[in-house]
């Protein structure tokens, strides 16, 4: 992880604010080389969206296609029941809290909606 690498963490719950917000960011700094790199961290509300709704599903795909990376917290994924949902997108499950801190305390470049 360097200065130029923008983790962004998505924990709302409305489909319009991830779409129109963080997917759209995430999706525009890749194609204008704003970043080295983005990731996304789906949490909570993000998470459940993610797994239900096929609009969203299909707008990170659209993301992915310019090398948005993805990934969500293996915890709020268990809770809501969506383990195989995020799973069958290929976004990566893990326990984001340790990491999470580290980018908080190294102030690394983090966007949160």
């Amino acid at each position: 992880m360097n200065d130029n690498d923008l983790h962004i963490l998505c924990s709302s719950g409305d489909e319009r604010t991830v779409t129109m917000m963080a997917l759209m960011y995430a999706r525009n700094s890749m194609i204008q080389h704003w970043w080295d790199s983005v990731t996304v961290i789906l949490w909570g509300a993000a998470a459940g969206l993610a797994a239900d709704s096929p609009a969203l599903q299909a707008e990170i795909r659209r993301a992915k296609d310019c090398g948005v990376e993805f990934t969500a917290c293996i915890t709020c994924a268990k809770e809501l029941g969506v383990v195989e949902e995020l799973e069958a997108q290929d976004i990566e499950l893990k326990p984001w809290g340790p990491p999470l801190t580290e980018l908080i305390r190294t102030r690394a470049p983090l966007l949160c909606v």
